[in-house]
């Protein structure tokens, strides 16, 4: 993110003397990445943004993974995840549940409906989908306003907190990463600003616009950081002496901020075009993209819906969040499906679909995909919510052998 933005009280120049009324100085903290050669803010805190008086073992949710073997595509049921448990005492850190992961990248469920702990992610950035429901994020940088279609980006160590606020609560989709997630390369010029080709802008990305300060001491924030638990990460509980939410200013281009789904710009052609063009973000190993209602291919003899295809060098997951998608007609797919595609298997269309798709002039569908470099396994939530017959589907069958 090479967007620069300041927000509140900060000096004239950096690294130089911020007094508070009383005469004290505000602590500056030099929030960075890639070791003080990428992207960076600095934060002015009233407090010291280092002073713990405690720190415990955080028991983190089940991280353990089982591999996808033999290898198979996989439909998952997301929304019977929670079916019978209590949504409303569930939080959007705490109450995830884990789909599918590997070294690089977790892909974790939610329904939640109340407000979660103070949290932060020292292992890398995090993505997450609102697929309804709204919220408040209240972060050190100030608060967001959540709502369905948002992607909300939490750079690595945001200290944050969510606050469903609707009846209905939030589900929510969280993309959590062991690296940075941006917009791609592709998209930007040198210098960070986005390109005329790009399917979206910096217009569409809302960050915070004021300081959000609180007041208080003794407060615990939960810390997801590197160590040897499952996937190489554990659970810290730290108490800060003074109220992380006590910074009165901050600038530089490191930030959270969302992105509505609703903002991108499909990409359309005569004839079928390939992924890439429905990329929105980018991590280490994987990518994001977004497919989402549009107008499809007009050469007179296209087929709207895509090709049979083998990704060789990826996994691909797709989370259907809206409308009808037409080319998973057949296959018991609907909202609150997830299909895995793992490489080295060849797939595409339900066969039914093909012909149907002819003549069509749009879609009205919408799904997150993310597409992984490194093969994906099964967590906890991902077996729980396979449905054991999609792998058939194309042969017409209920049932493998």
């Amino acid at each position: 993110m090479t967007y620069y933005r300041a927000v509140g009280q900060i000096p004239p120049k950096r690294h130089t003397q911020f007094r508070k009324p009383s005469g004290e100085l505000y602590y500056e903290e030099l929030m960075g990445e890639e070791g003080f050669s990428s992207d960076a803010s600095l934060l002015y805190h009233v407090g010291v943004p280092s002073a713990i008086v405690d720190s415990q073992v955080w028991t983190l949710p089940d991280l353990a993974t089982t591999a996808n073997h033999p290898l198979t595509p996989r439909h998952l049921k997301l929304h019977g995840l929670f079916e019978g448990l209590d949504w409303k005492a569930n939080d959007v850190v705490t109450g995830r549940r884990l789909l599918l992961g590997n070294g690089d990248v977790r892909i974790s469920y939610v329904w939640a409906g109340e407000e979660s702990p103070y949290y932060r992610n020292s292992i890398g950035d995090e993505c997450v989908y609102v697929e309804t429901g709204s919220a408040r994020v209240e972060t050190v940088f100030g608060v967001l306003e959540a709502r369905a279609g948002d992607y909300v980006l939490l750079p690595r160590a945001t200290t944050h907190r969510w606050i469903p606020t609707g009846d209905e609560g939030i589900r929510a989709y969280a993309i959590e990463a062991n690296s940075h997630i941006a917009p791609p390369k592709r998209y930007l010029s040198r210098y960070g600003q986005f390109l005329e080709h790009s399917p979206y802008c910096e217009r569409d990305l809302h960050g915070p616009t004021e300081p959000f300060v609180a007041e208080g001491t003794d407060v615990e924030v939960l810390v997801k950081h590197r160590g040897n638990g499952p996937s190489g990460i554990v659970g810290t509980r730290m108490t800060y002496a003074t109220h992380p939410f006590d910074v009165v200013g901050w600038d530089g281009c490191l930030y959270p901020y969302t992105f509505n789904v609703e903002d991108f710009e499909p990409i359309t052609g005569r004839v079928h075009q390939p992924p890439p063009v429905h990329q929105v973000f980018e991590g280490y190993n994987f990518v994001i993209c977004n497919f989402c209602p549009r107008k499809v291919d007009y050469h007179p003899l296209a087929v709207p819906v895509p090709y049979y295809h083998s990704n060789v060098d990826s996994d691909e997951v797709m989370f259907y969040c809206g409308g009808d998608y037409e080319a998973r007609k057949g296959s018991g797919i609907g909202l609150g499906s997830i299909s895995l595609h793992p490489g080295g298997y060849a797939h595409g269309p339900q066969p039914s679909a093909i012909e149907a798709s002819l003549g069509a002039e749009s879609f009205e569908e919408l799904a997150v995909m993310v597409d992984t470099f490194r093969p994906l396994e099964m967590g906890e939530a991902g077996q729980e919510s396979d449905d054991g017959e999609y792998a058939w589907t194309w042969a017409g069958r209920r049932t493998g052998g």
